[in-house]
Order: C-alpha cells, then sequence, then structure tokens
C-alpha cells in the first residue's frame, strides 16, 4: 500500500483557499495545516488576528487529524451535554478543524481560529476546497 503524504504545496493552496475566503468575508483567522501526525506545515495569520488565535487553529487541525473527524463533531456533542469528551487528550471540541482525506488516507488536517465556530467552519472547508477542485 503506498502511504499519500500532504505536500507543502498543498498545504500552501489549503491555506491560500481558506485566505481568500476570509478575506472576502472580512473575518481575521490564524490559519494552520497539520500533517496526518499532527506536525504544522503551514501557519497563517492574517492581519488584525488576536495572537490566541494561533494555537487555537493549530489546535483544531491536530484535534481533526487524532479524531479522524471534523472537531464540529465534538462542538455538537457537548451542545447536547456530554461533557465527558472534554477529557480526551488533545481534544479541541469547538468547530474549525477539518481532517484531510486523500486517495482515502488521512494526510492531515486544517484548522481556523478568529471568529465564530461557524464562520471558521466555513473557512476551513473553503480551504479542503481549495486542494479539491
Amino acid at each position: 500500500m503506498h502511504k499519500r503524504v500532504l505536500t507543502l504545496q498543498e498545504a500552501k493552496r489549503m491555506a491560500a483557499g481558506a485566505e481568500a475566503k476570509a478575506i472576502e468575508e472580512g473575518w481575521p483567522v490564524a490559519i494552520a495545516i497539520v500533517d496526518d501526525g499532527g506536525h504544522l506545515l503551514c501557519l497563517y495569520r492574517l492581519d488584525g488576528t488576536q495572537l490566541g488565535s494561533i494555537e487555537g487553529a493549530i489546535q483544531k487541525s491536530r484535534s481533526a487529524v487524532l479524531f479522524k473527524r471534523p472537531t464540529r463533531s465534538w462542538e455538537e456533542r457537548l451542545a447536547e451535554g456530554k461533557t465527558g469528551y472534554l477529557n480526551l487528550p488533545g481534544l479541541m471540541p469547538v468547530e474549525g478543524g477539518i481532517p484531510i482525506i486523500l486517495d482515502n488516507q488521512i494526510v492531515g488536517g486544517i484548522g481556523v481560529s478568529g471568529v465564530r465556530s461557524g464562520e471558521d467552519g466555513l473557512i476551513a472547508q473553503a480551504g479542503l476546497n481549495a486542494l479539491l477542485s
């Protein structure tokens, strides 16, 4: 079986797609893309983004890789009152993190932080769409 890896060029394409959406909406965010081990490949911090969003974006991208699902799913579970999930190491239960799946393999994650979680999610999806189109 061939192990697919996320390249820096692909990470930059995703970051640029996410950045374009954020600029279009006027949303100052941090955009992080990690590989399949959760290691940072690319980080964009748009002008005016709060510093705390840098780590938030990184943690969202890592959480998407670690748990093989969008971080939105954890936010939904918390809204249902299932707070026990908060004890999972590495979990960031806030929308804005999406696993990157290529050739049926998780090769990384994209995370966005800086505005409302649903808006972070839209920007992350725009980044993923830039890669997949």
